[in-house]
């Protein structure tokens, strides 16, 4: 780009500096249809009754409409409030309220009256608490043990980031069947995006859930569209792989609102597959990459092929 300048009696073209280089107007394979069935307002119903708030409606899902719809729900417990402001994240940023201490009954009675054969409970990250949350984490997932003992549970944590080791491994002992932690972007956009978080100490965290129950599968993800290059997720895929983190996720990255972090670019399903194809090369039990991919999305079938790929994988280590 070149503005003129006057200079001396005559007009001069100068270099000015470039504008970031983003796109907001989303391609046909991002978009979806507004929410309207039955099922999408019975769900929406039944978390308001009993106080509940949920990711995605807080971050603002694309996928709300088809999951609510099935009666798929991600809870988002220790309330709605972020006492981080990742640049990337919807959810509003303060000074959270106090712990509800009946969010973890009232998470087990939306699972059974929903009948949830897989559920997914993530939080708000609580850097005000001594244990960032953990312990709310523990009687979540007990009460789901004990109102609901057939679903399989899946959990996505914050980073517990200058909390005691004590805070994760609470959350391992109590025994969820899928430890989510997410990286979200590569290493070298996490001052832009990610300030409040340490990639290397989330990358360890999921480290330390394995090595203290190799039994529970641990998974991650990142999103697609922000700047990062190429060599940048296959480098975020051998990190992953080097803390034996068993399932990717992958999806594209969209803009909450005008303040947030700008879409740098919308990647097409075919470099999505693409990826997928090498993460699955590498040697994860589970992929799951595309542009309407999110952490919870289509989560319970994952956990199922990721079961019966771990199955098979041990038959044939076994002879």
């Amino acid at each position: 780009m070149t503005g003129d300048r006057y200079v001396r009696g005559m007009t001069v073209s100068v270099p000015q500096p470039a504008e970031p280089r983003y796109r907001s107007r989303k391609p046909d394979w991002i978009r979806v249809k507004a929410p309207t069935s039955p099922g999408y307002a019975e769900t929406r119903k039944l978390m308001r009754e009993l106080n509940l708030h949920t990711v995605c409606e807080e971050a603002a899902c694309p996928n709300i409409g088809e999951c609510w719809t099935k009666k798929h729900a991600t809870v988002m417990i220790l309330g709605d409030t972020c006492t981080r402001a990742c640049a990337f994240c919807n959810v509003k940023t303060g000074m959270p309220r106090p712990v509800d201490l009946l969010e973890p009954e009232h998470t087990a009675a939306a699972a059974a009256k929903m009948g949830l054969t897989h559920i997914v409970i993530t939080s708000v990250d609580r850097d005000d608490l001594p244990d960032g949350g953990a312990s709310q984490f523990v009687k979540v997932i007990q009460a789901l043990r004990r109102e609901t003992p057939q679903t399989t549970i899946e959990i996505l944590t914050p980073d517990f980031r200058n909390k005691p080791e004590s805070a994760v491994a609470a959350i391992v002992d109590a025994r969820p069947d899928v430890y989510n932690h997410n990286l979200e972007t590569v290493p070298r956009l996490y001052p832009t995006i990610r300030p409040g978080a340490r990639y290397y100490a989330s990358l360890r965290l999921l480290e330390s859930v394995k090595r203290r129950d190799p039994s529970i599968f641990t998974k991650s993800g990142i999103m697609l569209g922000l700047g990062e290059e190429r060599m940048e997720v296959h480098q975020v895929m051998d990190d992953m792989r080097s803390a034996d983190i068993d399932f990717m996720t992958m999806g594209q990255y969209l803009q909450p609102t005008p303040k947030h972090a700008k879409v740098i670019d919308f990647v097409t399903p075919q470099a999505f597959d693409a990826y997928a194809q090498i993460a699955r090369a590498k040697g994860f039990l589970q992929v799951a990459s595309s542009p309407l991919t999110r952490s919870s999305y289509h989560a319970g079938e994952d956990f199922e092929r990721m079961r019966a790929a771990r199955e098979a994988q041990l038959a044939r280590a076994a002879g």
